[in-house]
């Protein structure tokens, strides 16, 4: 028996512990590696709220800031039950919930700064609960994202932390744009403020734009016995340096995959999406679901300062109680950049979909939360556009209707290291339209299983994603056949987590199947 340590921000697995994607692959993963009789521990932090229902295992003791510190680790029930898994959270007064999925801090003045102490904090406990074999025996430590590659800073140059060399050490890209760079001295959330008593290589850490700062997406990068990214393509895009708007790259760290790929530490393999023992939704109950989900945010006090926002997105759709719109187009997905560059950039782009929605009697819906910014963006559209309906909240029964229901899935993504979403809904034999980049690439084929555009520069892409809109709506309305055969395709499509995770054990774990 082979056993394994996760380690990542999110965690789906338990409830009210996912914001984004990564969430998925941190409950899916080790679901798969327990089916093959291995054994899983995944660790998490607790925001000041998932140790609640938990039994403490252990208190851990270590050093901070110059301090003590003491954090408890705690193992917690997750949703199902399952043999070969155990999930616990790290609990301390200071790992606190952000505003990005109760999880992520949103700190436009200083980046990372509230993220990069808590994580600072939760990598050290976990380093500490490693040294004190609280897991028991394992052979390979599987991290994710930079919020916990001072886990292999620790590992590398902490001499308190020695013992951790003897694992295996995987490291997970999720989302590369997302580097959580810090100073290496003179700030409250620096390197030498967290570690005084370390020494350490600066080159080695340090970002190649601010050479006064690690950065933490590259220290796993370069320390990980082996790197992954969650679909091939996106990893032959990160290999090639960025020029936006048009192309998202290797976002300053191409130099670094590079020199991975060549050590062959580096492997793109694609998401898995789960087929079985899913979460069913009842059709035709999407708009009481979001009827029934606005007036649970409208009870709470974080949303208090959207209530009326809130309560106009209501009225929009007490008419679809009792008669669905024709045609519905939809997105799920966390507001930020990487997912609505195009609208936010060219809003007119935006508008004239609702045009050609408008036509065929047809709504577009998206559903999420993230960035003020975007946030702010998405409620004046959708109190000036009559079908443009912004669902600014979380529910778990919203989004798996939205998947059940919608008639098309959009991705207008700026880059997509996987996507899961187009996974979900084409697991409904629903069509998704999608920008034709990293794992979209790989899991969405024009006018097969679904619509894909892309162009040379940007305002090509625009132009394509409009002509590319129109395609796929002239097929629904005058070429049913078609629409039905692409539906039928796009539902035969099977991404599974059990192919994913051979190659895992091959390539990652460097473990016989």
């Amino acid at each position: 028996m082979n056993h394994f340590l996760f380690v990542a921000a999110e965690n789906d697995a338990i409830p009210n512990c996912k914001a984004g994607g990564m969430g998925d692959v941190v409950r899916d993963v080790p679901r798969q590696i327990a089916e093959r009789g291995d054994m899983v521990h995944v660790v998490v932090p607790s925001y000041s709220r998932l140790h609640l229902n938990g039994e403490l295992l252990a208190e851990l003791n270590f050093s901070l800031n110059g301090k003590p510190y003491t954090a408890e680790l705690y193992k917690v029930p997750p949703k199902k039950e399952l043999e070969n898994i155990q999930h616990y959270v790290i609990h301390h007064p200071e790992i606190k919930a952000g505003e990005i999925g109760k999880i992520y801090h949103n700190d436009p003045e200083k980046p990372f700064f509230t993220d990069s102490n808590k994580f600072a904090i939760f990598c050290t406990a976990a380093a500490t609960a490693l040294n004190n074999e609280a897991f028991g025996a394992l052979d390979i430590v599987h991290l994710h994202d930079w919020h916990t590659s001072l886990l292999l800073f620790l590992k590398t140059y902490h001499a308190k932390y020695a013992s951790l060399k003897k694992y295996r050490f995987v490291y997970s890209i999720h989302n590369l744009a997302i580097q959580g760079i810090r100073p290496f001295e003179g700030n409250e959330a620096s390197v030498n403020t967290w570690f005084p008593e370390v020494s350490y290589d600066m080159k080695r850490l340090m970002d190649y734009r601010y050479q006064d700062c690690i950065n933490l997406m590259a220290t796993g990068i370069r320390l990980a016995d082996a790197v992954h990214t969650v679909s091939p393509s996106y990893k032959r895009d990160i290999l090639q340096p960025s020029r936006p708007p048009e192309f998202i790259g290797g976002e300053s760290l191409e130099k670094d995959l590079l020199q991975a790929d060549n050590q062959g530490r580096l492997f793109g393999i694609l998401n898995g999406s789960n087929y079985k023992n899913i979460r069913s939704a009842k059709r035709n109950m999407l708009f009481k679901n979001a009827v029934k989900a606005i007036f649970g945010w409208l009870q709470e006090e974080s949303k208090k300062y959207k209530a009326d926002f809130l309560a106009h997105t209501g009225e929009k759709l007490l008419p679809y109680l009792y008669e669905k719109p024709k045609f519905i187009c939809s997105s799920v997905a966390r507001l930020t950049e990487q997912k609505f560059f195009f609208f936010k950039e060219s809003p007119e782009a935006l508008l004239a979909i609702l045009e050609k929605l408008e036509k065929v009697n047809g709504i577009y819906m998206v559903l999420g939360t993230g960035a003020p910014e975007y946030e702010e963006l998405f409620r004046k559209l959708s109190k000036e556009q009559q079908n443009f309906i912004f669902f600014n909240g979380q529910s778990e029964d919203v989004i798996d209707s939205i998947y059940l229901e919608t008639d098309l899935y959009f991705m207008p993504s700026q880059f997509e290291p996987c996507g899961i979403s187009q996974m979900l809904a084409m697991r409904n034999g629903n069509p998704c339209i999608v920008h034709n980049t990293g794992g979209l690439k790989d899991t969405v084929t024009h006018l097969k299983t679904g619509f894909a555009f892309d162009g040379d520069s940007y305002d090509e892409k625009i132009e394509n994603m409009l002509s590319c809109f129109d395609e796929a709506l002239d097929i629904y309305q005058n070429k049913p056949e078609k629409w039905k055969a692409i539906k039928s395709e796009a539902k035969k499509m099977r991404f599974t987590w059990k192919k994913s995770v051979d190659e895992y054990y091959e390539k990652l774990y460097s473990i016989q199947n």
